[in-house]
Formats: C-alpha cells, structure tokens, sequence
C-alpha cells in the first residue's frame, strides 16, 4: 500500500475526529501533568506519590466500569495481562519519571519522553508486524529534529550538572522502555479480549501495590504531606492524567497502532512549554521555537500517513 492517499481512497485512521479528539485531549491533559509532578517532589518521597496516585487511579477506574457494567472475571491469562500493564506503566515508569525530575527538569524530562516513539515503533515491528511506511518516517524524522532542538535548549539551560544530567536522562530512557512495553501490550490481540476498563482498574491496583511495596522497602511506613495542593495534584493526576486519559490513549493505539500513537508524546514537551509559559514566565529562545516548531509539523506528516501493508 502507498504512503500517498490517491483517488477515492479513504483518509488514514488517524485524521478522523473520533481520533483526533481523544489524541488532543491526551496530549494535553499528559502536557500539564509534568508541571503537577514537579508540585509533588519534597516531602514525599516518589514511590509513595506514585502509589498515592494509582490509589485514586484504580478505585476511580473500578467505579466507572461498574456503571458502566463491565465484567470483572478474569482467567489466567487475563490476570498476568494485567499484571505486566501494571508493572511496567504503573510502576516503572512513573517511578522513573518521577526520579528522574529529582535530576533534570520537567521540561528536559518531557523533551527526552518524546522519544517513546522510537521503542513503540521498534516493538510493533518486532511482535506485532507493523511496518512504518516512508510517510511515517519522514515525519518520524522531522519530529526527531525537533526534540532534538528543544533537548538542547533544555540542556544548555537547565541548571543541572553533567553528572545530574545523565542520572536524569538514564532514569527517563527506563521509563520510555517501560511504557513503551506496555503499549505495544495493549495492542495485541489478548488486550482485546478483555473490557478495557476493568482490565485497566485491575492494572492500575496492581501497580499501586507494587508500587507501595517498593515505597515501603527503600523509604519506610508512607509519608504523607497535608498540604492541600499536593492532595489537588494527586487528584488531578489520578483522575485526569490516569483514569480518564489512558483509556482514551490506549483505544486511540489500538486503531492507529503503537508508533502513531506515541506522537503524543512529542506534543506533550512543546504544551508542557506553552503552560510554563503561562504560569511560570517561561521565555522562548529561538532553538526552543524552531523545536517546536519541527515538532508539529513531524506530527501532521505522520499522522496523515496511511498504515502500509504488513
């Protein structure tokens, strides 16, 4: 199949509202929660706020897919599904994440995040079959130019040293490899087996009590800080950025596959800007704007290609 739409031949998957909508709204739901995590770093040591997260996360999944009358019966298969999803997204990822701002910026975080692209591309490929056409790469491409921009603005003035740096970029590249498993996951046929609700309630309380076992073994008994913008952002970052967006992220993957998705991903660093912006008197340098920039237009062109043939 050609890269190119000819003729009568329909558009790609992926620039149709019902997938543009929730891949918008996504991209900036996740674009505001870096500002939220970085709020939650001080007295809290990561793994608990992961937990404290996942808490809310899973109690709010379960209430929505018992109205919504899903089926909860797991088999065997179902529950290591589950299990994984909630190890590698729900536990190693954010915990990385959430390290790895103690080392470098929220901003150079997002920035290095957006190479989830890479992995998820590799990883359809390897055990999914999905081929990325010239279109993708091209925009793939152009997109990486982009990050590649905004990595070193980031770099150049962030106030962290080389050895901090690293520490930070190394936590990140964890993360991605660890969200990036669990993606390609939810795009195999035994995902589609099972309600994708229940199924992610089950995952996301999964997660939580791994994460919790980990909190307790390197930080001791939970911390808990009574501040009431922490408990806000742990709220928002339950409810908003795991309980209502991952649903819409992973239906959105399921259609347009693993690599496409992970676009959202190089949107999220340029919001993430855009609302630092706003409210922190963020000043844009010309590298920075050039990023952003190569960034959108990746995305269009590689968002407007037709998936090709396996």
């Amino acid at each position: 199949m050609s890269d190119t739409v000819t003729g009568g031949a329909p558009p790609p998957q992926s620039t149709r509202a019902a997938i543009l909508i929730p891949f918008a709204i996504v991209t900036l739901i996740w674009g505001s929660t870096w500002l939220v995590i970085r709020d939650q770093l001080g007295v809290v040591p990561p793994s608990w706020s992961v937990t404290y997260r996942f808490i809310v996360a899973g109690i709010a999944m379960a209430l929505v897919a018992t109205v919504k009358g899903e089926r909860w019966a797991l088999d065997t298969r179902g529950w290591v599904f589950a299990s994984a999803v909630g190890l590698l997204q729900f536990c190693l990822n954010f915990n990385f994440v959430y390290r790895a701002e103690h080392y470098i910026t929220s901003g150079l975080v997002a920035v290095v995040f957006a190479m989830l692209l890479v992995p998820n591309a590799l990883l359809a490929r390897l055990f999914l079959g999905q081929r990325m056409g010239r279109q993708l790469i091209a925009g793939s491409a152009v997109a990486m130019a982009g990050i590649a921009l905004l990595f070193l603005h980031e770099a150049r003035t962030g106030p962290a040293g080389a050895a901090a740096t690293l520490a930070g970029i190394g936590f990140t590249a964890i993360a991605i490899l660890s969200a990036s498993g669990a993606n390609v996951l939810q795009a195999t046929p035994t995902a589609k087996r099972y309600p994708m609700l229940s199924t992610l309630a089950v995952a996301m309380l999964i997660g939580a009590a791994i994460d919790g076992a980990v909190a307790w073994t390197l930080t001791g008994p939970p911390v808990v800080e009574m501040r009431a913008g922490y408990w806000a952002g742990i709220l928002y970052l339950g409810l908003f950025g795991s309980a209502f967006a991952f649903p819409l992220y992973y239906r959105v993957l399921r259609v347009i596959g693993p690599a496409k998705a992970a676009y959202s991903s190089v949107i999220v660093p340029v919001i993430a800007m855009l609302l630092s912006t706003l409210f922190e008197d963020y000043h844009w340098s010309s590298l920075a704007a050039a990023g952003a920039g190569l960034a959108g237009i990746g995305l269009v062109i590689a968002l407007s290609a037709r998936r090709p043939n396996r």
